[in-house]
């Protein structure tokens, strides 16, 4: 497989007569999850309300990456984020507009504020004591919601009014949200794949190169002028910003925010999520997160009880066996297609 920096047009080889390079078949995958998503709007009628949770999940695995995986900022309150968009959205679809793009834009902002404000705290430390500030930091979260109940409902939570048309002050008021879910996929696709194509952006670009140096060894960045603190607080702030855009969206979703958008669990979900796909590897938030989707509702069904069993010898067993997660796995399985005659002739020697 390879690098994600790399084009998805390779210019290895131009067929005769055409100016267009060929795809490889290695650079298929890069095109792979987005084919599933687009496909998936068009065969998984009656399932396009657990379709839409999957990439919700999904871009609140990416946010995680973003912090733990690429800045190595080792945080297990990332719900307070999400628990912020989430309520933020379902502030403003009760007291100011039910247009969607408004709620989801404010939402974005405020959790990014949010993220910026805490990144400034918590990142004077490191270790455990960063790890028990963040669980601190969304108990906080998760008790303000709880005691203002004018505002959030407290433990009984919000009910979201549907949203209006996407679009509608622009005249395209055919954009209507479907109790079948279908405008609500698209909306949310839409807006994982800007998510996407910014933080494969990000970690690309020279800050990205210089957060990974920082992650390695945060000492010898100092040493040749790195401004580390800050850039650590950037990339917080960031991810912060991205996991309030899947809380906004799970608002206009399910129509319904409680305190369960706030809670350490989610966090604790969210990081096997992450593991379980593979830490910095953007596509890793793709296959972990729709592949515990997909077996949670399964097992789900089977045992309601114990379902948990599964999830969690799913987990020992992709770390204990699988270095690189799931993606790691995809990894070898696209070797086998990729590698060179002369290769798989010398590997059977």
């Amino acid at each position: 497989m390879t690098e994600p920096g790399k084009p998805i047009l390779s210019p290895a080889f131009t067929p005769p007569g055409s100016g267009l390079a060929a795809l490889q078949l290695r650079d298929i995958w890069h095109l792979a999850p987005w084919a599933i998503a687009i496909g998936f709007y068009f065969v998984g009628d009656g399932f396009h309300s657990f379709g839409t949770n999957i990439l919700i999940m999904i871009l609140f695995t990416l946010s995680l990456d973003l912090a733990l995986g690429y800045a190595g900022i080792i945080t297990l309150g990332h719900a307070a984020f999400f628990g912020a968009g989430a309520y933020t959205a379902g502030i403003v679809a009760v007291h100011m507009t039910t247009d969607p793009l408004v709620g989801l834009a404010l939402a974005t902002v405020l959790a990014g504020v949010l993220g910026i404000i805490t990144g400034m705290l918590i990142l004077h430390t490191q270790g455990v004591a960063m790890f028990m500030l963040t669980l601190a930091i969304a108990s906080m979260f998760y008790e303000v919601a709880n005691q203002w109940r004018s505002l959030t409902g407290g433990d009984d939570g919000l009910t979201v009014p549907r949203s209006a048309p996407l679009l509608a002050y622009f005249g395209f008021a055919g954009f209507r949200f479907d109790f079948r879910g279908m405008t609500g996929y698209l909306y949310t696709l839409s807006v994982v794949f800007l998510w996407f194509l910014i933080a494969w952006r990000v970690v690309k670009s020279p800050f990205g190169r210089s957060l990974d140096g920082i992650r390695q060894n945060p000492r010898r960045m100092r040493a040749i002028g790195t401004p580390v603190w800050w850039r650590l607080v950037a990339m917080y702030g960031l991810s912060a910003a991205m996991a309030g855009t899947a809380g906004a969206l799970q608002a206009h979703a399910t129509r319904l925010v409680g305190l369960t958008s706030l809670n350490l669990e989610l966090s604790g979900i969210v990081a096997v999520m992450l593991v379980l796909g593979g830490e910095r590897r953007l596509y890793g938030a793709f296959v972990g997160a729709a592949f515990f989707m997909i077996v949670q509702d399964w097992a789900a069904a089977k045992n309601p009880v114990y379902w948990m069993f599964v999830i969690g010898g799913l987990l020992m067993a992709v770390v204990l066996f699988l270095e690189g997660g799931l993606m790691g796995l995809l990894d070898k399985i696209a070797g086998l297609f990729t590698r060179k005659p002369e290769q798989k002739a010398g590997g059977a020697k």
